[in-house]
């Protein structure tokens, strides 16, 4: 099937869309992609609405706008058979609450009059998991897709996706299903762009540091550093996930640091806490290959460099797509849940059995 996968993440700066060709196991080709940023207004009411539960105050308006801005931008894809929704994480909370995606893929697959597949994580936290991270199993679909055209060896490797959040996907693509033992593990490793972004945000009016000019400007606070990674969340055994505010310490820290220092410090602790989540890696990967947002930062992929006893890449040296990695990961998931296929396990996010998680909706 063509596939429309979207995405919006927790560093709220707009939608992503890209099409992919799959039978929801292998990857048989990707197609064109797209980027609609989010306007200041619409940013605005998302942030306003964080940590927000179903029926709270604003969470019907960012529900609103995350609909409309991924309806506007999958109009733009005609040829797509079906639609993987991700919504609007506002707030995650495995252990106890739940999570929470606002938007409707029910309204979304009326408007685009096809069907949307959506809701992707409630199944996996109703059956013990922490409902994330989900791009896992498409991170071992990718490092097979790129072992078998000859841009990976065929040997464990890492994705690093660097969001709002940072997760970490160890895959050996020999294995013959992402669910097989010991084809994958994942766990969040800690912030990565949404303090730094909302460091901007707050003392510059700028939606991040581009270039990573301002971290590259500062100094580092290791103190501050080596204290945030004293934070039990370091010490809990994978799969474990995060809220996007989770380490409000941390910017709270920070705070009375001149803005390149704290940049520089968020930085610092982005890096550790990647290599502290190494070590809980079965086996020391070929690489880390690393996407999101935060690998376009060069004060970021420096300080991973310099953390990391290994090769650390962006994503596209195996010929793939950093900034749309997401987004054909929930067309890849979308054509699963059609099929009926496992969207996360054991190693990825702690749910008991492999479980296929995803409503389907389809107009009337």
């Amino acid at each position: 099937m063509i596939a429309l996968g979207m995405m919006s993440g927790t560093s709220l700066d707009g939608v992503d869309a890209a099409l992919i060709d799959t039978d929801g196991q292998r990857i048989h080709g990707f197609g064109r992609s797209a980027f609609r940023p989010y306007s200041d207004n619409e940013a605005a009411v998302l942030h306003a609405a964080l940590g927000q539960w179903p029926g709270e105050e604003g969470v019907q308006d960012a529900a609103d706008i995350s609909v409309a801005s991924h309806a506007d931008l999958a109009s733009d894809f005609p040829e797509a058979e079906v639609i993987g929704y991700h919504g609007q994480t506002l707030a995650h909370d495995p252990g106890g609450r739940g999570t929470h995606q606002a938007g409707s893929g029910a309204v979304l697959a009326q408007t685009l009059r096809r069907p949307v597949i959506w809701d992707f994580r409630t199944e996996d936290v109703r059956q013990g998991g922490e409902g994330a991270p989900l791009a896992p199993f498409f991170h071992w679909a990718c490092a097979q897709w790129a072992a078998e055209s000859g841009r990976l060896p065929a040997a464990p490797v890492a994705f690093l996706n660097l969001g709002g959040v940072g997760n970490i996907t160890w895959v050996d693509p020999s294995a013959p299903a992402p669910e097989a033992d010991g084809a994958c593990l994942a766990f969040d490793t800690g912030p990565a762009n949404a303090p730094i972004n909302d460091l901007m945000r707050s003392r510059l009016r700028q939606s991040r540091d581009e270039g990573g000019a301002l971290a590259a400007a500062g100094r580092a606070d290791c103190q501050i550093v080596a204290d945030f990674l004293r934070h039990d969340y370091f010490a809990r055994r994978p799969p474990k996930s995060l809220d996007r505010d989770q380490f409000d310490g941390l910017a709270r820290a920070v705070a009375a640091l001149p803005d390149a220092d704290a940049a520089a410090t968020l930085v610092l602790a982005l890096a550790e806490s990647v290599a502290a989540g190494m070590t809980w890696l079965p086996s020391p990967p070929e690489t880390v290959l690393v996407c999101g947002g935060g690998r376009h930062n060069p004060a970021i992929m420096a300080a991973l460099r310099a953390s990391l006893p290994l090769a650390v890449e962006p994503v596209e040296a195996a010929g793939l797509d950093g900034d749309m990695l997401e987004a054909q990961a929930f067309g890849w998931l979308a054509v699963r849940v059609l099929r009926g296929l496992p969207t996360s396990g054991p190693m990825t996010t702690g749910v008991a059995a492999p479980c296929c998680g995803g409503r389907i909706s389809s107009p009337r």
